[in-house]
């Protein structure tokens, strides 16, 4: 029996194991953030909020200009895990899970998570920007910076991004932008462009960034985007 447990792995080698090996690691996390928070803003006994969302979580965090001016930037931040509800949520959680299994790896985790939270700044400044007036929660300003920084690892590679899958879905979500209503067009514009530049900013074709370097480089981008949003708010607030 003793030889038994001395083969076993301690709990510690576990989890440097788990560390290690699971491709999806943040991704997986970012999802498990999302659904928790749609939980623990669900009201006892109500049905309704798991299909729309608590409205109050979205009052308390999502993006107003108005607010944000008056000083709560958290706002930009936080805005990127609040839902409005199990089906946005589900496409989102979606999105970011097969993003991860396209990125993540191949990326690192550092420079994955990075990207995500500057499209989700991004995507609040761009919310921001053309709809001051309006609440914006999701973190499809997150997931579109993926597929952003997608974009731009295929252009390192020689793709031509219109002529792949990859791009084609991006303009399909595009499309599905601006021609359904009450989708931030900001929020989604913002977030890709964010990610597709945080990610030029780290995946350099002729000069590869060590990991210090980007999380320099993606600290001071963070620090960029979310000062962006602040002023846009004053501005359009």
């Amino acid at each position: 029996m003793s030889c038994v447990k001395a083969t076993q792995p301690s709990a510690k080698q576990r989890v440097q194991r788990t560390w290690k090996g699971d491709t999806l690691l943040v991704s997986k996390a970012l999802i498990v953030a999302n659904v928790t928070i749609l939980l623990l803003g669900l009201r006892s006994g109500s049905t309704d909020s798991l299909m729309s969302g608590n409205p109050f979580q979205a009052i308390r965090w999502g993006v107003y200009a108005p607010l944000v001016k008056d000083g709560q930037w958290y706002r930009l931040i936080t805005a990127g895990f609040i839902h409005g509800g199990l089906l946005h949520l589900g496409f989102n959680s979606f999105a970011i899970y097969r993003l991860g299994q396209a990125l993540e790896a191949s990326i690192g985790r550092l420079r994955y998570l990075g990207i995500f939270l500057v499209a989700v700044l991004a995507g609040s400044a761009g919310a921001v920007l053309l709809s001051p007036n309006n609440l914006t929660v999701g973190a499809s300003g997150g997931a579109f910076g993926l597929m952003g920084a997608g974009a731009w690892a295929m252009k390192m590679r020689g793709h031509r991004i219109n002529q792949t899958a990859f791009g084609q879905i991006i303009i399909m979500n595009l499309l599905i932008t601006f021609a359904v209503p009450q989708i931030s067009i900001g929020g989604h514009v913002g977030g890709l462009v964010g990610g597709g530049l945080a990610a030029a900013a780290v995946l350099a074709p002729h000069r590869p960034r060590s990991a210090k370097q980007s999380a320099i480089i993606l600290g001071a981008i963070l620090v960029v985007a979310l000062g962006l949003g602040i002023v846009l708010a004053r501005v359009r607030g």
